[in-house]
């Protein structure tokens, strides 16, 4: 499905909060796709294809889509459990829904548009559902851009006013198997959201667009060019660490993770550049290391047996894969078979849950050296 070159439902937050990006993005190289973007297109369509045709995603199975091949794993990991979300949300079946439908601005915003995944009306509430089939980071539902955007589309495009018309509340859901996430907002909430991408789209429009880093950043691929990102590495790159106060460390140590997706992704568009054919002075690309593996296992085993040498190792298997394997059999792993050992310390933010170290052996050795 064609999306929006200026913004569409994976877009409006970066959009919304740096207008400049749309510029920079349209000066980068086509992103390549991925194994996971490709195995995310084979269960989008498939579950489109279940819910329109009505029937069971075994009549698809061995489908295929960019070298990916829709397996019973895929079809149990993914496809049953989003099933079985949406039976969760409409238990009843009372549900009128459309998928993959293409919404847009209308006249408003004429290059504006994007591909819903699931819309749908329940009495007095319309419904916008979106599939997250990749394992990655966890998607929220709530205060969801990409969600909010395919609300405000959908109640402007004829083909799907329908859900929006006369509707009391709009409930926003990203199912993400197993988790599904709910969130329940009103239309006057996505009319904010549609006023904030509307001014949004007209500042992108101009010159002087502003340009703001956030957590927005993170998908962005006008990253290696962006003026924001290069100015805040050139800054750091020449701070003297030895002198810094504790406080501009914590300023620095917020900005890192900007920085280390910057890093990465020019690492990406070199690599890409490369491949196609493009010189990248200074740089070259070089084989990965390379490791030692049997031309042929069986004959390797058949020499090593020979020579007195045992060619099998057996080793339990991890309790995650004990986990999975129970959870097929019915059964629970028993809590005091498994102890959870950490591999050392790692920095994290204030905000994060887990309980900070209790750095004992470091008080206990100053306090000894005092005492010496």
């Amino acid at each position: 499905m064609q999306h929006s070159r200026i913004v569409g439902g994976s877009t409006a937050k970066r959009v919304i909060a740096c207008p400049g990006s749309v510029a920079l993005v349209d000066k980068m190289p086509p992103q390549p796709s991925s194994s996971y973007a490709d195995e995310g297109t084979l269960l989008h369509d498939t579950i489109a294809d279940v819910l329109d045709k009505h029937k069971p995603p075994e009549a698809y199975l061995g489908r295929q889509h960019a070298g990916i091949t829709l397996t019973e794993d895929l079809i149990d990991r993914k496809l049953r459990p989003a099933l079985a979300a949406l039976d969760e949300i409409d238990p009843d079946g009372r549900l009128e829904y459309a998928v993959e439908s293409r919404v847009g601005f209308g006249d408003a915003l004429p290059d504006v548009f994007g591909s819903t995944d699931f819309l749908g009306r329940l009495g007095n509430r319309a419904v916008v559902l979106d599939w997250k089939f990749g394992d990655g980071v966890p998607v929220g539902a709530e205060e969801n851009a990409q969600l909010l955007f395919y609300a405000a589309a959908a109640a402007r495009t004829a083909e799907t006013a329908w859900v929006f018309d006369g509707a009391e509340e709009i409930e926003l859901i990203i199912v993400q198997p197993p988790s599904v996430k709910r969130w329940l907002t009103t239309v006057r909430r996505v009319k904010a959201f549609e006023a904030e991408l509307f001014a949004a789209v007209r500042q992108a429009q101009k010159p002087d667009a502003p340009i703001r880093s956030g957590d927005h950043c993170k998908w962005c691929a006008a990253k290696p060019i962006c003026p924001v990102m290069t100015g805040a590495l050139d800054r750091m790159a020449k701070q003297k660490l030895e002198a810094l106060p504790a406080a501009q460390i914590a300023a620095i140590l917020e900005q890192a993770p900007l920085v280390e997706d910057f890093i990465a992704s020019v690492r990406a568009l070199a690599h890409q550049m490369m491949e196609e054919g493009q010189p990248v002075p200074g740089w070259k690309l070089v084989n990965k290391r390379a490791t030692r593996q049997w031309m042929d296992a069986d004959k390797a085993a058949a020499y090593l047996m020979q020579a007195g040498v045992e060619p099998y190792e057996e080793k339990i298997v991890t309790p995650a894969v004990a986990e999975k394997l129970l959870k097929k059999a019915k059964q629970n792993l028993p809590d005091d078979l498994v102890v959870a050992v950490s591999s050392g310390s790692t920095l994290a933010p204030e905000s994060d849950p887990r309980p900070a170290v209790l750095q004992i052996g470091h008080t206990l050795k100053k306090a000894m050296a005092k005492i010496q």
